[in-house]
């Protein structure tokens, strides 16, 4: 399967369309990862439990968009758009990931 954030591969062309399709992912971030991403606020760098989260729910969204997109029968996902959102609640954050694009059969 190929995705891209462009209109079209590189040397490809899309022939059939079968419409939007999208995953989304929504994670629950513990106390523990709050607390130490605090102190890395405080003293500086990068908040790796963060940076981790975000990546797991990044991939989980592009997989549900793939398996979606693979069972209308496309072989690519093109114009893809990843967005990201930080949801509080009352029980602490929620992090929003959602990805969407167009699935199609290539030439």
């Amino acid at each position: 399967m190929i995705i891209t954030t462009t209109d079209t591969p590189p040397g490809r062309e899309a022939h059939e369309s079968f419409g939007v399709v999208a995953g989304e992912a929504i994670l629950g971030v513990n106390i523990f990862r709050d607390f130490f991403a605090g102190i890395t606020d405080i003293l500086g760098g990068r908040s790796q439990g963060y940076q981790k989260a975000l990546r797991e729910a990044r991939d989980h969204a592009m997989r549900d968009m793939e398996e979606e997109a693979v069972e209308l029968g496309a072989d690519a996902v093109i114009g893809v758009d990843i967005d990201y959102e930080a949801i509080e609640t009352k029980r602490g954050a929620m992090l929003l990931v959602s990805c969407n694009g167009t699935a199609v059969k290539l030439r």
